[in-house]
């Protein structure tokens, strides 16, 4: 008898490691249970995720909206596998030419959101969670991308402003909590109870950058959204990249703790998917490596980074202290290899990857425009305009606020004056319609007095086909054509950055007063040829400005 019900005990043992564990069909819906708290439905219609709860409280829905791909898909092909090793459930939606799947493993409180997008024949910018209202709340300091009751609107329905104090709140602006690609794993809510968490997918097929802003995260009295932006229209220079997004990880943990660090996207290990039959992916065996053993000419207290991108893939690393860097699990191709001071590029070169190699980059020298000898430098070259005025915090302040809002000092600060002014008193943008016409003066020597120079302005953004005009006392430079940047808003939804560009003017020496004691004044003005007013006329986001030798 001891030995049946030791034999009883082993032949159930599998149905109790796996209760709750499974999937259902209720006429509507895929029931999926993970067991681990965390119970989801899944449209059978278009794919859409109509329940998402955890213990057993809701976190999907607002006003009939679902969590989905993009606004949601029409009706689509849905299908459902389950796997017993490892265990998965596989729920596979396609939509023309869109494959999107969604995978839960037993035992993990977790979604794992793929999509493969082979055209442009379906709109795939995001994935988007929306959760239901008074689940979680705001606080007015940090959250930022949270819009408060009764604010007005002040910018295109979607940046808002407080009558009372002129705060400014907006989707865009992310920048307070998140930041940059690089910066965040996640973005996420919490309370006493649990934290939701949306896990940024590597991004490889996205597009932007490692330093890209953009909307991740909004907030306001219908309910709170979750985002992983693949390609976000506001200020955006790169291409779209076509093939599988993901995983994106929608992830829930008890009492408000922290996510999971390993199933970041820099940490995981994603072997468990090679078998899944997701369309488009490409296991860590058939990827490559590159790696370098050093960087020469680095500046202290600089970040560097080194990023890889093609028009099929893009990836990122921090170096070390020394410079050495290794990116990893690349998809094969050529790239594109910059190195990057801070966002600025100091080298450019090509590497090859193979499959199942990696690829040594001997020791790079940077190329540092810092290094340059100058009549008077403004600013620090660092492809961003941190330092300038309303750029002195970390983090910066435009990152999470219009330009208009009452905690940013006036953009029209007094005349810059060469060796007494700092660069905190020179405004960090500038708009045709707000600032433009600022004077800064320096003065010569009598041997500068006979030699012409050039003033070279970096920009980091150009707003609106902005950019700069120079005059310095009575002579006027010619006007420049501007150079490639977005064509959307971008200095009053939260970020500076575009494309480096540097706009250099050569300046005669009959431009200048022939007087030592007397200064110089150098009027810098924005012009565009495109219509529109205030903040949104055209504007540039600056660099650094110096005055070099011809």
């Amino acid at each position: 008898m001891r030995f049946l019900a030791s034999l009883t005990t082993l032949l159930l043992a599998p149905a109790a490691v796996l209760a709750g564990w499974g999937y259902s069909d209720d006429g509507k819906n895929y029931v999926i249970d993970t067991n681990a708290n965390l119970v989801v439905k899944v449209s059978k219609t278009n794919g859409d995720m109509t329940s998402i709860k955890y213990r057993g409280v809701e976190y999907n829905g607002q006003g009939g909206k679902n969590s989905h791909v993009e606004s949601g898909l029409g009706t689509s092909t849905v299908t459902i596998k389950q796997f017993s090793d490892p265990n998965v459930i596989k729920v596979n939606i396609k939509y023309g030419t869109l494959k999107h799947d969604l995978v839960f493993r037993y035992g993990n409180p977790n979604v794992y959101i793929f999509m493969n997008k082979v055209d442009s024949s379906v709109t795939v910018s995001r994935y988007i969670v929306r959760v239901p209202p008074n689940i979680f709340t705001n606080n007015l300091s940090s959250d930022t991308d949270w819009i408060p009751e009764g604010v007005k609107v002040i910018e295109a329905g979607d940046v808002n402003s407080v009558t009372s104090n002129s705060h400014t709140y907006s989707k865009h602006y992310s920048g307070y909590k998140y930041g940059r690609t690089m910066d965040y794993d996640f973005v996420g809510y919490t309370n006493n109870n649990v934290g939701m968490y949306m896990i940024r997918s590597n991004h490889e097929k996205a597009s932007g950058g490692p330093f890209f802003r953009s909307l991740v995260r909004r907030g306001g009295s219908g309910g709170p959204d979750l985002y992983d932006i693949y390609h976000y229209n506001m200020g955006h220079t790169d291409v779209m990249r076509f093939g599988l997004q993901g995983p994106s990880v929608l992830h829930f943990t008890d009492n408000g703790a922290a996510p999971n660090a390993n199933i970041f996207a820099r940490k995981a290990n994603w072997d468990w998917f090679d078998n899944l039959g997701i369309d488009g992916w490409v296991p860590a065996s058939k990827r490559g490596a590159v790696s370098g053993v050093g960087l020469a000419n680095m500046k202290n207290g600089q970040q560097y980074v080194v990023g890889l991108k093609s028009n099929t893939a893009q990836y990122w690393t921090t170096t070390g202290a020394n410079g050495a860097w290794k990116i990893e699990k690349v998809l094969p191709g050529t790239y594109t290899l910059n190195v990057y001071k801070s966002e600025l590029e100091v080298h450019t070169t090509t590497v090859t990857v193979t499959a199942g190699s990696t690829s040594i980059k001997n020791t790079i020298t940077c190329s540092d425009p810092q290094d340059t000898v100058v009549v008077w430098r403004i600013g620090e070259w660092d492809g961003s305009p941190k330092g300038f005025l309303n750029f002195g915090d970390t983090p910066m302040k435009p990152t999470y606020m219009h330009p208009s809002d009452s905690r940013l000092a006036s953009w029209k600060p007094g005349n810059y004056i060469i060796g007494t002014s700092s660069a905190s008193q020179f405004p960090g943008y500038m708009w045709k319609d707000v600032n433009s016409g600022y004077l800064v003066y320096f003065r010569l020597s009598d041997a500068q007095l006979t030699k012409s120079f050039k003033i070279r302005i970096g920009v980091t953004e150009g707003l609106a086909g902005g950019r700069p005009a120079i005059s310095i006392n009575s002579w006027s430079a010619p006007l420049q054509a501007q150079k490639t940047q977005g064509d959307t808003r971008s200095l009053t939804v939260g970020t500076y950055r575009g494309n480096n560009q540097v706009y250099e003017y050569t300046v005669p020496a009959s431009a200048w007063t022939k007087s030592a004691r007397d200064y110089q004044v150098l009027k810098i003005d924005i012009i565009t040829g495109k219509t529109a007013t205030a903040y949104l006329s055209g504007g540039v986001s600056f660099d650094a400005l110096e005055m070099v030798e011809v």
